[in-house]
């Protein structure tokens, strides 16, 4: 028992409100019983309820709200649900997930945001007993889930992302990393970051934010979604339903490309892996055996390796 854990201790704060509602309930019905009727007519008609009952009363609706309190605080043993080996200590890891307009191309079907929200989800079959937080990013980055091992709570916030969780337009893949970064916090646990983009930047220096993770020992693994070639950007009104190509200032269709190069470069930096998703399905098993579990071990320094298309 020593060695339970919560996930949400600060929800223990909610017991004050406990305590204050059950001195409401027990000084409401003495105040409405003495407003009812007079003492003496009281005593002829009314067969009092012995004060045992009333608090035995109170008892058991203390112990029902003190009971939701503490599953929300969500007790746990440390190392319990850990599923990729026996001997594996529990890891953060920070998915950075690009939500630009250009993750809305469809070459990879239906689009490339959409796909990589997908193969995240199913991913986190395989992860269970980390801890995993979410950074969006456009032309700007927000922590949308903190570190947290609620995997409900984790899958609500990554259905809802998209490029209006974003403000900015753009694509500044160094801030967002920056961010995956300070989003650790202090801690000995192996972290990783999995930074899932078309890798298309607006001079955000990701280079030199990732010499900064390789000094914190903050692995990269860079999952590269779209094709080199470049697609168009189709944009849907949600009220209509219309698509239209999304048009630069001269009129032309954008067309955004996979910049493999640089998400290579990253991840190489950090002796992370680069995974070149492309346009095609992810072998997510493969991608945990080869790049997520060593990476998490940390037992020996891993050397980049290039997954096939």
């Amino acid at each position: 028992m020593n060695d339970l854990q919560f996930v949400h201790p600060n929800v223990l704060q909610f017991s004050w409100l406990v305590l204050v509602f059950l001195i409401y309930l027990y000084r409401k019905r003495i105040i409405k019983s003495s407003m009812d009727m007079g003492h003496r007519l009281q005593k002829k008609l009314v067969v009092k309820t012995p004060n045992s009952s009333r608090m035995i009363q109170l008892f058991c609706i203390a112990l029902f709200l003190m009971s939701g309190v503490v599953a929300l605080m969500r007790p746990q043993t440390p190392g319990g649900t850990i599923s990729l080996g026996q001997s594996q200590k529990a890891a953060d890891i920070m998915v950075v997930l690009d939500v630009s307009k250009s993750m809305l191309a469809e070459d990879a079907a239906p689009n490339r945001l959409r796909r990589a929200k997908s193969e995240i989800a199913e991913l986190l079959e395989n992860l269970s007993g980390h801890r995993i937080g979410l950074v969006g990013f456009a032309g700007k980055a927000s922590v949308l889930c903190p570190l947290t091992s609620d995997y409900g709570f984790f899958s609500l916030t990554l259905r809802n992302a998209s490029p209006e969780s974003i403000s900015k337009g753009g694509t500044n893949i160094g801030e967002a990393l920056r961010k995956g970064l300070d989003a650790f916090g202090p801690g000995q646990a192996s972290r990783l970051i999995m930074l899932i983009t078309d890798g298309e930047d607006h001079d955000s220096y990701p280079k030199e934010v990732a010499l900064v993770a390789k000094e914190k020992g903050v692995r990269i693994v860079s999952i590269g979604f779209g094709s080199e070639t470049g697609s168009q950007i189709i944009m849907t009104d949600e009220q209509t339903g219309a698509r239209r190509a999304l048009l630069d200032r001269d009129g032309a269709p954008v067309l955004s490309k996979l910049d493999g190069e640089l998400l290579r470069s990253i991840a190489l930096e950090t002796q992370g892996a680069y995974i070149p998703a492309g346009t095609s399905a992810l072998d997510l098993e493969s991608i945990v055996d080869r790049h997520i579990e060593p990476i998490i071990t940390m037992g020996t320094e891993k050397t980049i390796k290039v997954a096939p298309h």
